[in-house]
């Protein structure tokens, strides 16, 4: 819990901002094996560093997988989530050849929704303390 209280700092806010999100294999097939799993953590891992979003926690099974990540004012949810499901699909698919029976059909991994849900909230304590290092001489 100490990893969602974390204050991130922008050049122009203070933030705290986290998103549960859930994507789900293409008809549901079950498909990741935790070989999959693990190199899933580390392509999305890197997908968030590329968005300036850090990935605090990952967790899968064999058809779908949970992401939260913490991530700046400045991103938009959505394309955050088109590339972490866009590369991710591209590099398993290039990386395990096994996984292409799974696309037959589509020729994609994951279905075409998701679930985003946001998570948490600052304690009022963190927003006061905001609150009065502003009102601090410079």
């Amino acid at each position: 819990m100490a990893e969602m209280q974390k204050i991130r700092a922008g050049r122009h806010c203070t933030f705290a901002m986290h998103v549960h999100l859930v994507f789900v294999t293409k008809f549901r097939h079950k498909v990741f094996t935790d070989a999959h799993l693990r190199r899933m953590e580390e392509i999305m891992r890197s997908v968030c560093g590329d968005f300036e979003c850090e990935l605090v926690e990952f967790n899968g099974e064999d058809n779908h997988v949970h992401l939260l990540v913490n991530f700046p004012p400045k991103v938009a949810v959505t394309k955050l989530v088109n590339s972490l499901k866009g590369v991710s699909s591209r590099r398993l698919r290039q990386e395990f050849p096994d996984l292409v029976r799974h696309y037959w059909r589509a020729n994609k991994l994951w279905s075409g929704s998701y679930f985003a849900g946001t998570v948490g909230g600052a304690p009022l304590s963190v927003v006061r303390q905001y609150i009065e290092q502003q009102n601090r001489p410079g």
